[in-house]
Formats: structure tokens, C-alpha cells, sequence
């Protein structure tokens, strides 16, 4: 295999495993207790200490606290760039503007964690829907969740594609990469935005883009970062990425959600767990 093809092999096997669990704790239904969390952010301590790490993800993005000085140029603006991938988090990964509700320790494998909306929802957008939303062995999406959409851009020459892998190519070793991240909170009401919509893409000057990407939710905190991803709460992730976060929340209608994982470009059928949020400033970039 010629170094090229074992890179992006390396590549994508990492990247994929960003969103995977991690391996110390057995899975359990039951929140892990604190020192859980603690135990694995000391842990991600001791293996980035000294190493060279760039800043990680995800963060505060109403914090601007960082001593990572490891800087890299920021990507283009996404207009210039290809969108690669769409995939969305359970949860917000990162904390700040309208989702800064803890959502509790989760199972230590990045499920049932992360941040919530910490807006209030009417009573009318809260009942019930009549079937499992985008189900996995993690549970279901239910009305009032909140999620985090990851559009993913890359500076090769790709086309919207399966996993983050698909930000990558032979010709291109070392792509950047940038994310335009957009929170939603789920509502049953049919007057709600179409994830649909939200997740349609096509031909733009050129490049493939995400053609809807809410553009009255907040200027967006912009941020060097890296891949985030629950496979990465105990060991730093290498790859720098460009992150555009907007503050606001956007409701969804969940019904649009379910369709949406049933059938997509990117095959993506569930949401995805999250990182820890990264607290340590020695592996923030300062904003």
C-alpha cells in the first residue's frame, strides 16, 4: 500500500473512531459518577502532555480561556471549500450561547451527555410523536432533544460522502477542514423547519455545499479546534479543524429528522455521542 492510500486509511479509520466509545468503562444504563468524567479528563491530560498537541474540540464557545499556542491557518471560508459530510450529535458538544443545560455524565461512552437547549419549548411543540426517531442500541430521538449538526467541509476535491473518510482523498494529503455547526432543539410541529431542507446539498461556484444552513442564528464563534467524538475523551485527536459555531438554537420539526435517517447521502441512520467538553486551558486555542 503507497504511503498516500495508507494515509487516508489511517485517516479515516481515526476519524471514524472519534465517534466510537471509548474503551475503559463497560457500558451501563446508569450515569457514570463524576470521578468517572474526572478520571478521563486527567487521562486525556497525561497523554497530551508534552506531545505537541494542537487545540481540541469542542469547547465554551462563550469562553475565551485558552493557552494552546500551537496555531495553524484557519481554512477558508466553507464557500470556498467542499462539503464532505453531514452527521449530527445527540446533545450539543459544545456548550454556550442557548445550550448550556448539562445534560448529565451520560454512560461515559458519550451518550445521554453533552448540552440541551436552555430555551423553554411551548406545550403545543411537546407532545408526544408516534414512533422511535432515527433508533439505534443508544435509544431513539425524542420530542424536546436537542442535537448538534456537524457540516463538514474539506479543501479537497470530494463529494459529500459516507463518514468523515469522506473528506479525504489521494491527491490531497493534508486537507483542511472546517465545520460549520449548527444546535437544534426536536418539536413536533409541522410549521418547524424540514431537516430536509437543512441537510440539502448541491452545486455552488463550483463546490458542494450545504445549501440552507440557518443563516439567523448568530454570528457564528469561530475557533481553531480538532475532530471531536467520544473516542477522544482520553487521547488527544490530531487533526485541525476550523470550527464556525452559531450560538442559536433552531427548532426542527422531528418528523422531517426521522425521514431524514432513513435515507440520506451520507448514510447516516442515529445520532452520534459526544466529546467531553474540553475544559483544560492547555488545550484550548485563545479567542
Amino acid at each position: 500500500m503507497n504511503f498516500t492510500k495508507l494515509f487516508v486509511v489511517t485517516a479515516t479509520t481515526v476519524l471514524i473512531t472519534a465517534c466510537q466509545s471509548t474503551p475503559h468503562h463497560e457500558h451501563s444504563s446508569a450515569p457514570v459518577s463524576d470521578q468517572v468524567i474526572a478520571d478521563q479528563r486527567a487521562a486525556l491530560a497525561k497523554t497530551t502532555e508534552g506531545k505537541g498537541f494542537g487545540p481540541q474540540a469542542p469547547r465554551d464557545i462563550d469562553s475565551k480561556v485558552g493557552n494552546n499556542t500551537i496555531a495553524f491557518s484557519d481554512a477558508p471560508v466553507s464557500a470556498n471549500m467542499n462539503l464532505c459530510n453531514i452527521h449530527f450529535h445527540k446533545n450539543a458538544e459544545h456548550k454556550g450561547g442557548e445550550f448550556t443545560t448539562y445534560a448529565g455524565n451520560g454512560d461515559g461512552h458519550g451518550y445521554l451527555s453533552g448540552y440541551k437547549y436552555s430555551g423553554t419549548l411551548h406545550q403545543a411543540e411537546l407532545h408526544a410523536f408516534h414512533e422511535d426517531i432515527c433508533p439505534s442500541k443508544h435509544g431513539a430521538l425524542a420530542v424536546g432533544d436537542t442535537i448538534e449538526v456537524h457540516y463538514v467541509y474539506s479543501t479537497a476535491q470530494v463529494a459529500p460522502g459516507e463518514s468523515l473518510g469522506a473528506c479525504l482523498n489521494d491527491s490531497i494529503k493534508n486537507p483542511q477542514l472546517r465545520v460549520e455547526a449548527q444546535v437544534y432543539v426536536l418539536v413536533n410541529d409541522d410549521k418547524a423547519l424540514d431537516f430536509n431542507d437543512l441537510t440539502a446539498h448541491g452545486m455552488q461556484n463550483g463546490k458542494y455545499q450545504a445549501l440552507n444552513i440557518p443563516s439567523n442564528t448568530g454570528t457564528p464563534v469561530t475557533y481553531q479546534g480538532s475532530t471531536t467524538g467520544p473516542g477522544y475523551n482520553e487521547k488527544g485527536s490530531p487533526f485541525q479543524v476550523s470550527w464556525s459555531v452559531r450560538p442559536q438554537v433552531a427548532k426542527v420539526n422531528i418528523e422531517t429528522v426521522g425521514e431524514w435517517c432513513k435515507g440520506n447521502a451520507f448514510n447516516e441512520d442515529h445520532a452520534h455521542g459526544v466529546r467531553n467538553l474540553v475544559i483544560n486551558p492547555d488545550l484550548l486555542s485563545p479567542m
